[in-house]
């Protein structure tokens, strides 16, 4: 049976088999606008499957909507994880790159992700929460996705932000302090509530825009959603028969 649930962060649509030991997988996006194409897929196995797992073999996949940034990430997901029980979670959403030799529309593997803001000031100086003794910063894949399907995706190291970059001064201070590619604004907190529930988990993201002043025309994000979903829909099929 497919169901819809709507909660005040978002959208959360299932799917669900009956079936003995197999994988519950939680795919997590921003905005339904992102997976529109991977949720019309899971409604299409679904149909043509009817009441049998003739195609979906895995017992349950979720797809949970968040809300935009780390905020919203973290309490829904948090919500998620700590009233249900997944095997994975997969992270799916547009990003921007400051790395250019990633052409628009690129999709990339983000093996690690680092809240950048969270520190403190010391004039010019910037200390991150590690060094300051509060706790880390920085998060990881802790599953590779090789191990599920080999799409010859690039890995990247990226920053969660809650103000994305558009200023070159603050560009440059940010890439002089941290080795990062990709910068998105959930990243990072979608590893950190995986990792408190000890959920095994994995973020693919689609480069959009390059990081830079902002420049709306040079945006591709109709192409990055499209080979995003892409990539989504070949890791369905992978999941559906493990």
């Amino acid at each position: 049976m497919v169901q819809i649930y709507k909660t005040k962060t978002g959208e959360l649509f299932y799917l669900s088999f009956q079936k003995i030991e197999l994988m519950r997988v939680l795919f997590v996006a921003a905005t339904e606008f992102e997976v529109e194409s991977l949720k019309s897929e899971v409604r299409r196995l679904k149909s043509e499957s009817g009441d049998s797992d003739s195609r979906l073999r895995t017992n349950d996949f979720r797809l949970l909507i968040t809300g935009v940034g780390m905020v919203a990430t973290a309490y829904a997901l948090g919500r998620e994880l700590a009233t249900n029980q997944y095997d994975l979670a997969i992270n799916l959403g547009i990003a921007g790159s400051f790395d250019r030799n990633i052409a628009l529309g690129d999709v990339v593997e983000i093996t690690e992700d680092n809240l950048a803001e969270l520190g403190a000031e010391d004039d010019e100086k910037f200390l991150p929460i590690a060094e300051m003794g509060f706790g880390k910063s920085a998060f990881g894949a802790t599953k590779p996705l090789e191990e599920l399907v080999d799409l010859g995706l690039k890995k990247c190291s990226a920053v969660t932000v809650n103000t994305v970059h558009g200023n070159e001064a603050s560009i440059q201070k940010l890439q002089q302090r941290l080795k990062i590619q990709i910068e998105s604004m959930e990243g990072a907190a979608f590893f950190y509530a995986c990792s408190e529930a000890k959920v095994a988990c994995i973020q693919v993201r689609s480069v959009s825009n390059y990081v830079e002043k902002r420049n709306r025309d040079a945006w591709q994000i109709g192409p990055a959603i499209k080979n995003l979903n892409e990539i989504a829909i070949k890791l369905l099929d992978a999941l559906s028969i493990m």
